[in-house]
């Protein structure tokens, strides 16, 4: 029978690990945590005896609908009678009731037996991360799109990761100029010039966050076609700082870009973009950049730059820029994550007056150098 575990199967739990496993075990601590946490989902199976025969551990990614299977362990000498393959068809379900529409996992190099399982199941190899598991082996990486009708051009857009914490603007043009542009040159140079070019200089602690309109400029130099569509965003920096001298040098700064794109065709509209129009612009090829709340993705307070990639009938996907290898999020992690247009709305107003901000890439503009 499987059923939700509850916090007095932690003991028969951790025991179940202890046989199950050599090296990287669950420890009770970090069941009762998942067990306390409403990000994670916990099935047991057990037989009818009451003995618990099996589990799987099922992570949800916050306001997405990615689902990650964290866990799966069958008792030793039960094997080979289909427990294993009942929980994943169970969590599997009840991971979509949940609203999930992928299932990603790692599954140990050496572990054949369940590799097997898991493409019988429908998940496939994407990736392969060395040195995952404390014995050293590496990690396959493996997934299941567990509603196959929707968007498959996820890959459309370059990936592209920045390599440090406030680069996420730049990060973001790289991935939709290289789109638009596959041959235009892009490395880690390239994504510090642009934020050196469109950085505010400050914020409220360590460096400066990249504007809409630094980011706009710096792909109108490089020759693309560009659209701005932002709130007042003199005001939003300018409130993330106490010094008077930090909101002048502000103010300045983005006088500065204003002047700028005044000189340019870039045209700008200080109406927030609807998620139809938004995805208007992927059906007619345009790549959009919008700033979100990262705390309605990662739990994280900053404003975050993230890449519009593709969109169906239920979901607009988007590529995040910040993998955190420290916490198993890696960058297949933040390709094409799934998120229902109400959703990405209500991340793209940020602050007490719902700030916006959205930068679309177009091509490369005809005669630009």
């Amino acid at each position: 029978m499987i059923r939700d575990a509850v916090l007095d199967d932690v003991p028969a739990l951790v025991e179940l690990e202890t046989r199950c496993f050599e090296t990287d075990r669950l420890s009770a601590r970090s069941f009762r945590r998942f067990l306390s946490k409403g990000k994670a989902m916990l099935l047991t199976d057990e037989d009818e005896n009451g003995r618990l025969t099996g589990y799987t551990l099922v992570l949800f990614h916050p306001n997405t609908s990615l689902a990650r299977l964290y866990s799966l362990a069958v008792e030793p000498d039960l094997r080979g009678r289909g427990i294993a393959r009942n929980l994943m068809m169970q969590c599997e379900l009840r991971a979509v009731e949940h609203g999930a529409t992928r299932m990603r996992l790692e599954v140990h190099q050496n572990n054949v037996a369940a590799q097997t399982l898991y493409q019988q199941l429908g998940y496939r190899a994407f990736a392969v991360h060395p040195d995952y598991y404390e014995d050293h082996a590496s990690a396959v990486r493996m997934e299941k799109h567990m509603a196959p009708h929707l968007a498959n051009n996820l890959n459309r857009v370059s990936y592209y990761a920045q390599t440090l914490n406030f680069t996420c603007g730049p990060a973001c043009l790289i991935m939709a100029m290289r789109t638009q542009a596959p041959n235009f040159p892009v490395n880690r140079q390239l994504e510090l010039q642009m934020w050196r070019e469109a950085t505010t200089i400050f914020m409220t602690a360590g460096h400066g966050g990249c504007g809409a309109m630094g980011l706009a400029l710096a792909a109108w130099r490089r020759g693309f076609g560009v659209d701005v569509a932002l709130s007042d965003e003199t005001e939003m920096f300018v409130s993330s700082v106490r010094s008077e001298d930090k909101k002048d040098v502000i103010r300045m700064v983005e006088e500065g870009f204003l002047n700028e794109a005044a000189k340019t065709a870039i045209p700008m509209r200080n109406t927030p973009l609807s998620t139809d129009e938004l995805c208007g612009h992927l059906d007619r090829g345009n790549i959009p950049i919008v700033l979100i709340s990262a705390w309605r993705l990662s739990g994280d307070k900053e404003p975050h730059w993230v890449v519009l990639t593709a969109h169906d009938d239920h979901f607009i996907y988007i590529n995040d820029p910040f993998p955190e290898p420290e916490k198993n999020r890696f960058d297949t992690d933040c390709i094409g994550i799934p998120i229902t247009p109400e959703e990405l709305t209500r991340m793209m107003r940020f602050g007490s007056r719902k700030h916006f901000a959205s930068v679309v890439i177009h091509p490369l503009r005809e005669g630009a150098p």
